[in-house]
């Protein structure tokens, strides 16, 4: 199974008169939304299933990709590691999954799925961790196929 992690695009900042929910993407944040956006409707198979936490920055960001999407509530900020994973049915899941959502849950999530424990990785504004779960010698690994920014696209 491919899960692949969109963390959303740059955002405006938040304080306490904000509602995190309704924050919206930068205008840096369209265009590295548009950007990373063109590369993964190249490189995900049509059969993907696309799931959106319902931020409205989340939101604006799969919009770009320009495919039928899910928003989700269980992916909203704040999420545990094992909501996002059972939203996406991992590891179980027959189609590539893309789930677009924020920090610190998508580090954490990779850290989980790479054996590394309870610590929490630095996914950047608007970027792709494309992971892969196989069966190598009757044992379950997860391997990481790409990382990708839309700085460098």
């Amino acid at each position: 199974m491919d899960l692949i992690l969109w963390r959303h695009a740059e955002a405006e900042e938040g304080d306490d008169t904000v509602d995190d929910m309704v924050r919206c993407l930068t205008p840096r944040g369209v265009k590295q939304a548009h950007r990373m956006a063109q590369w993964l409707d190249r490189n995900l198979p049509e059969s993907t299933r696309v799931l959106a936490s319902p931020a409205h920055r989340t939101e604006q960001t799969v919009r770009a990709l320009g495919r039928r999407y899910k928003l989700r509530p269980e992916l909203a900020p704040g999420c545990r590691p094992e909501q996002l994973l059972a939203a996406a049915q991992w590891p179980d899941s027959k189609a590539a999954v893309l789930v677009v959502g924020h920090q610190p849950t998508l580090g954490q999530t990779i850290a989980q799925l790479l054996g590394m424990g309870d610590v929490e990785l630095s996914v950047r504004k608007g970027a792709v961790w494309w992971l892969r779960r196989r069966d190598r010698d009757g044992l379950a690994q997860t391997v990481v196929v790409t990382v990708q920014a839309p700085e460098l696209l």
